[in-house]
């Protein structure tokens, strides 16, 4: 675990420009739609009920925070999660809403 009183300038701002991307409701619907397998574009679409213009605009910034990971295979290009980190943020996001005071 990381001690917050060796954490630089630098890394406090990578850090919020992360939190960042979880801001919106729609990068963590795709998060939540790669949490058991990969998928394309369209496999993402149908599940999310969205155009593939806002998926793929959306799958870009998670790509370039490293939340996701992608791989071609022919034509098709398939998303997942980049690694165990992004499932274990979102999970623990949620217990913590859920809890009860």
């Amino acid at each position: 675990m990381t001690d917050i009183r060796t954490v630089t300038d630098e890394e406090l701002i990578d850090l919020a420009e992360l939190f960042k991307v979880f801001g919106d409701s729609t990068r963590i619907r795709i998060l939540f739609s790669l949490f058991d397998k990969e998928k394309n574009v369209s496999e993402i679409c149908g599940e999310i009920n969205m155009n593939q213009s806002a998926v793929s605009h959306q799958l870009k910034i998670l790509k370039t925070s490293k939340l996701v990971k992608s791989r071609r295979d022919g034509k098709a290009v398939y998303y997942s999660l980049d690694d165990d980190h992004v499932k274990t943020i979102i999970a623990m996001g949620k217990d913590h809403i859920l809890e009860k005071d």
